[in-house]
Formats: structure tokens, sequence, C-alpha cells
């Protein structure tokens, strides 16, 4: 398994280090889907104002958000057999996620595991576009983050 882990506003940063926890949440998520493929992905931690952008030029919402997952396998030109499946990038908005703590009431630890969680499912091919789907995504991320001890207090 290979993650590559960037800060890219580290001022804003507090001294937890989350790359261990999105570690052990990579090994149970694919542990729980039986993938036994090495895999490998990036992880991007931005501010509110980075998010933005890329959320409105990639994506036409002209807004910030918390999470924004950018799969490769979405094309089969990315997998090579025998090689680590390289997943795509997952880019977490840390302002974002103080405030989602706060508003829901649990750790900013908790935010920011369940926003990698629901950014490796989107790499790994599950969405939230119909009420079935997100069901079925929502369920799998709790699970799994109940499994780690990662609970909502």
């Amino acid at each position: 398994m290979m993650i590559d882990f960037v800060y890219e506003d580290e001022k804003n940063l507090s001294e937890e280090n989350y790359e261990q926890q999105f570690i052990e949440i990579i090994e149970k998520t694919l542990e729980y889907l039986k993938i036994e493929d090495d895999v490998e992905l990036s992880c991007i931690i931005i501010n509110d104002d980075e998010i933005h952008a890329m959320n409105r030029d990639y994506r036409q919402i002209d807004r910030s958000t918390d999470v924004i997952s950018f799969a490769l396998e979405d094309n089969d030109q990315f997998y090579v057999e025998g090689m680590p499946r390289s997943l795509g990038d997952i880019f977490i908005s840390y302002d974002h996620a103080k405030v989602q703590a706060i508003e829901y009431g649990h750790s900013l630890q908790r935010e920011m595991c369940f926003l990698f969680t629901h950014g490796l499912l989107h790499l790994l091919g599950y969405d939230h576009m119909n009420e079935e789907d997100e069901k079925e995504m929502f369920a799998l991320q709790k699970e799994i983050l109940n499994e780690l001890g990662i609970e909502r207090s």
C-alpha cells in the first residue's frame, strides 16, 4: 500500500496527525470489501478557498465543500495488471471539517476520518446519486468507522 499525504496549508492544521488512522481505514475498507489488491492513493488536506476553487473549476459548483475525490479507475487505461491499483486523490477541506465537527457535535478526528472514508469509497466506485446508493454508501461508512472504534459521540 502506498499513500501520499500532503498538507497544503500546514499553518491551519492542529498537531493531530491523521495518517495512521487513514491507513487503518484503508486496511479495514479493503478487508471489508474483500479487495486483496495492493493500492495507492493520495490524500491532500487543503483549506476552504482551495476546495471552493476545485469544486467550481472541476464540478461547476461555486461553493466550498468538505471532500472531493478524483478516481483514476473511472478509466480502464489506469489499471495495469500486476501493478498496484492507483485509486486516485482525496482532497479534504480542513476548514470545512472543523465547522462540521462542531455542527455534528463530535470530534474533529471523527470528522476527518469520516470524510476520508467517504472519499475512499468514492475512489472504489461507490456513490450517492440516488437514495438506494446513498443508503448503501453511508451504511458502509458507518460500519467501517464503527469497527475501528471511530463512532459518533
